[in-house]
């Protein structure tokens, strides 16, 4: 594996810890600043506005040649990282969450660019997986990690570790990225264009509503297996590493079919299995072993879209192509957070706790819609 593409997994893994990590630590933060819970909740939405803030932020970059890009964007994440872990009181913790969500979106729009460029030939779908497996690695190890030094020492040192690993990404970037010219600059207008086609809409139609489809399952999983399958609270940590190994699988292995079928066809396919996949999660709730295995396939499929779309958009984002990736990481935010108000409200509806899988399934059957009409205007374009 390339060390250049190495050095931008770091990144991806020192966003994934932030982004993922805050949920675990809600009532670490809340007792030490003295605020309540819901207010410290605002602190995971401060982070996804930097993110919808950041991402089309690209275009003021757009001039700059590509490594540059990167490494701003890694210093951002040092600078604001290191902010949330000094900040004195609540307000600048805010205001520190913000600034740290502002290279998200970004980094992976920039990210899969530059791995498009550096890849071997035939091998795109694959280099932009290393990108997102950063991400994955921070679900399996980082976040469990994160929140365990937050309990058991301060919440405010792993913030104090993810600057550093900031700081280590622009290093590595430094080290092993080549310098790569600046993208084509079509102007500001031209950067647009690319939105006047039906293929970017379908691609961001495969993300948000393909995410949204496991999401609203996903943000509910710790009261699912507890209060629904039985598992006690202390088999939530082991439980989130099955499911952090189901994106890391998903991950590497969409990557590599996507290098060798269409991977319009293989993401058409993954979202067909999730509409397949989300009934079976809703009735076998009650049950264990069949539970701890949809917990580990449902990710799997989920993070297996993200990898192929996010180097599909590249692809068809010509002239635009960091506006492109970088709202990939918007559909991606902004699904997220309509799949949990999703799934929260068909609880409420006294649905039972197990009902936001079914909720998913409309969601992916839009999305595995939207990917194989994509996937059918390739073929009769070819």
């Amino acid at each position: 594996m390339k060390k250049s593409l190495i050095s931008l997994a770091i990144g991806t893994f020192a966003l994934g810890i932030v982004e993922f990590g805050m949920m675990g630590i809600l009532n670490d933060i809340a007792a030490s600043l003295g605020i309540s819970v819901v207010k410290a909740g605002h602190l995971i939405s401060a982070y996804s506005a930097g993110v919808a803030v950041g991402a089309p932020s690209l275009l003021l970059l757009r001039k700059l040649p590509l490594r540059q890009v990167m490494l701003l964007l890694a210093a951002v994440i040092a600078i604001g990282n290191a902010l949330v872990a000094l900040s004195p009181n609540y307000g600048c913790l805010l205001a520190a969450r913000f600034i740290a969500g502002l290279p998200h979106g970004a980094f992976f729009g920039a990210g899969a660019i530059v791995c498009s460029r550096l890849a071997a030939a035939g091998k795109g779908a694959s280099a932009v997986a290393v990108l997102v497996g950063g991400m994955t690695i921070a679900n399996l190890v980082g976040v469990p990690l994160f929140t365990f030094v937050c309990n058991l020492l301060s919440w405010r040192l792993p913030f104090g570790i993810v600057a550093l690993t900031g700081a280590l990404c622009f290093m590595a970037i430094k080290c092993w990225v080549p310098v790569l010219a600046p993208l084509p600059d079509t102007g500001l207008k031209g950067q647009f264009h690319f939105l006047s086609r039906p293929a970017p809409w379908l691609i961001y139609a495969g993300v948000f509503f393909g995410q949204a489809s496991v999401y609203c399952w996903l943000s509910y999983i710790a009261p699912i297996m507890t209060r629904v399958t039985g598992f006690p609270e202390a088999s939530m940590t082991l439980i989130m590493v099955l499911v952090g190994g189901g994106m890391v699988f998903g991950n590497f292995y969409a990557g590599r079919l996507s290098d060798r079928h269409s991977p319009s066809l293989v993401t058409a396919v993954i979202a067909t299995l999730i509409i397949l996949v989300m009934p079976l999660i809703y009735f076998s709730a009650p049950w264990k072993i069949p539970s701890l295995i949809f917990a580990f396939i449902a990710p799997a499929l989920l993070f297996g879209l993200g990898g192929p779309l996010q180097y599909l958009i590249v692809q068809y984002a010509k002239g635009g192509e960091m506006l492109g990736g970088a709202g990939i990481q918007i559909a991606f935010n902004v699904s997220n957070a309509m799949a949990a108000a999703i799934g929260g409200a068909v609880i409420r509806h006294g649905f039972g706790l197990a009902s936001p899988a079914l909720a998913g399934i409309p969601f992916a059957v839009i999305g595995a819609a939207a990917l194989f009409i994509l996937h059918h205007s390739e073929r009769r374009h070819a």
